[in-house]
């Protein structure tokens, strides 16, 4: 079974992008076959890639529109150990260029179908709004992966995204579910940050990852050098923390065997 996950979260700047790269890196890493998709449209997990979002010929807005398959578009990303369905900052237009055009929610799920069997896990980057391109990517997936930020703040509107899952789950894509809730930036030293955690689990109970991810500059500096932190830094807390997300998704996906009956979660 393939695993696609929308790493999503309406607020910007709580690590969705940095999850998004880091957790496929250490998937792939841990021997799982991975899609990376940047459906946002500022291209940041393309360039935390390694890739020129400039030399690219075709990108996501050209599979969105019909006009070209997944597998032309595709870079390989050998050290990252995935592969990626990039973006070049062109998706700006495809809320206008979507408006009128049949089954536009549906686009992406449509095109993943054709290639989703050569993968493990695909991961979602979606932008950080509930617009077309997040629902396109809701649609398509199994599950979604929150990213909270441990302040105030970054509790505000997580409802909006759980009540926009629960009807998209109802009307469009039955299979669709909070797979998790990621704490970023993560200080145990902060009071805030245990009334945040506390606030989560008592809200989302045992949806929110006993990994959390904590604030580490060789995870920031990473992308900036076209690499995910597994490969910029390996033993820096940053990576170390994605790898040990990745360990605790693995496990959640383990197929249960029971009374010589082989289930999945």
């Amino acid at each position: 079974m393939t695993h696609i996950l929308a790493i999503a979260n309406q607020k910007g700047g709580v690590g969705k992008t940095t999850t998004a790269l880091n957790l496929a890196a250490s998937l792939g890493h841990s021997f799982k076959k991975v899609l990376l998709v940047d459906l946002d449209p500022q291209a940041n997990a393309t360039v935390g890639s390694g890739c020129d979002k400039h030399e690219l010929k075709k990108t996501v807005l050209d599979v969105l529109m019909n006009n070209a398959e997944v597998a032309d578009v595709l870079v390989h990303c050998p050290e990252a150990k995935y592969d990626l369905l990039p973006e070049s900052g062109d998706l700006t237009s495809a809320e206008v260029e979507l408006i009128n055009e049949l089954m536009r929610e549906q686009r992406l799920r449509h095109a993943l179908i054709k290639i989703q069997h050569k993968y493990d896990y695909i991961i979602i980057d979606c932008p950080p709004s509930l617009n077309m391109l997040s629902i396109n990517a809701l649609v398509a997936s199994t599950g979604v992966i929150i990213p909270v930020q441990c302040e105030f703040f970054s509790l505000e509107g997580i409802s909006a995204l759980v009540g926009t899952v629960e009807k998209i789950a109802k009307m469009a894509n039955k299979n669709l579910k909070i797979e998790g809730v990621l704490q970023t930036m993560y200080d145990p030293r902060s009071m805030l940050t245990i009334d945040v955690e506390t606030e989560l689990r008592g809200y989302f109970g045992d949806k929110v990852f006993r990994t959390a991810i904590p604030r580490n500059v060789r995870l920031a500096e990473a992308p900036s050098h076209g690499l995910p932190a597994i490969v910029y830094d390996k033993n820096s807390k940053g990576a170390i923390a994605y790898k040990g997300l990745a360990g605790e998704l693995i496990r959640r996906h383990k197929p249960k065997v029971r009374m010589g009956v082989e289930e999945t979660n």
